[in-house]
């Protein structure tokens, strides 16, 4: 079970540095994908916000549990880590888009939350 949880968190860790570097690193390449089928109405200060959350997401839902310090605050970054996939699939849906890849994100957040939490 543990090596499933440590899988799990390094797949969170992995999409959420890349979805989050991407927002707040390469806002202009990121921009130009969500906007491929119609205007989107994110300021780039919200989407610099989300971007900043999703990379401290990431490395929260690894590194305490790496180090050892605090190992708690992995759960609460899988916390927050689910409910950005939660407004994630909500946006997409209202986009009519595919919420594929935040909904697989959003079932792997809670098995990090449950079996981090229930040692």
């Amino acid at each position: 079970m543990n090596q499933a949880l440590w899988v799990a968190q390094v797949l969170l860790a992995l999409a959420f540095l890349a979805a989050g570097g991407m927002k707040v690193f390469a806002y202009a390449k990121f921009k130009t994908q969500v906007e491929k089928k119609r205007p989107t109405t994110l300021s780039r200060g919200l989407v610099t916000f989300i971007g900043v959350a999703e990379l401290a997401g990431g490395i929260g839902v690894v590194l305490p549990m790496a180090v050892n310090i605090v190992p708690a605050l992995t759960v609460w970054a899988a916390v927050g880590l689910a409910t950005i996939t939660l407004l994630a699939i909500v946006f997409h849906l209202r986009r009519h888009e595919s919420p594929a890849a935040p909904a697989l994100l959003m079932l792997l957040s809670p098995f990090v939350v449950w079996g981090r939490f229930a040692r």
